[in-house]
């Protein structure tokens, strides 16, 4: 979803060459009325889009799915960065960009949206917090919890070793691959939007930990966690 035809022809080209099917969209309207009628497993998006605006769409779409999106545009600076972070994206590509690398964080994104195999038959459980690998859904107090792909993995990757300290760029590698070349503050968005999520006080979370001068850890001692079939 861009604005400049070159770029959408391009990416189009490229996606569609490994084996993709790809649908556009021209401005901020017509994307929301084609993800809600198409219902992509991903979706690459411009912040500058006329009618509504990138992030305005990002924010609708992370309302309604859990459809992972890539972020592409021309504004490079760390607040920008940050800012589409915040509103739900889960990578982020500046333009210029290589194509093969946008083809490569695509089939990233898209293995991070789903669970993988060996993962599937297992549930972890800590207290009221249940996090199902199979349905790739999370539970709090017997509520489901909306979590985009992206924070559900980086949950997933604390509550699997619980009492670990891991750091910001264990978890980027982790969450987002080894070919992410985004900030390692990227992981302190997300754990800020996690918290919102699943922590009652986020000033004193109980279930993500800081670990100062370090990163974060899950801290297991609210309930005995355990692996089920």
């Amino acid at each position: 979803m861009d604005d400049d035809p070159k770029i959408v022809d391009l990416v189009r080209l490229y996606l569609e060459r490994d084996g993709y099917q790809v649908f556009t969209a021209r401005d901020g309207q017509e994307a929301l009325e084609a993800a809600r009628q198409k219902h992509p497993d991903l979706i690459v998006l411009d912040l500058l889009l006329p009618r509504v605006d990138g992030l305005e769409v990002c924010r609708f779409l992370k309302g309604e799915s859990e459809v992972p999106v890539i972020m592409l545009t021309a504004k490079s600076t760390e607040e920008d960065k940050i800012l589409g972070l915040e509103s739900g994206a889960d990578d982020y590509i500046t333009k210029p960009f290589s194509p093969r690398e946008l083809v490569a964080r695509v089939r990233a994104g898209l293995r991070r949206g789903g669970p993988s195999p060996s993962q599937a038959p297992s549930t972890l459980q800590y207290g009221d917090l249940v996090i199902d690998r199979r349905g790739h859904e999370v539970t709090l107090l017997g509520r489901t919890v909306e979590l985009t792909p992206t924070e559900f993995k980086l949950l997933e990757t604390l509550a699997d070793e619980p009492g670990r300290a891991f750091s910001r760029l264990e978890l980027l590698d982790r969450v987002f691959g080894s070919h992410f070349d985004g900030f390692q503050r990227t992981v302190d968005v997300h754990i800020k939007n996690l918290r919102k999520k699943i922590e009652s006080d986020c000033l004193n979370p109980i279930h993500i930990k800081t670990v100062f001068g370090v990163g974060y850890k899950f801290n297991g001692a609210e309930g005995e966690g355990r692996n089920a079939p």
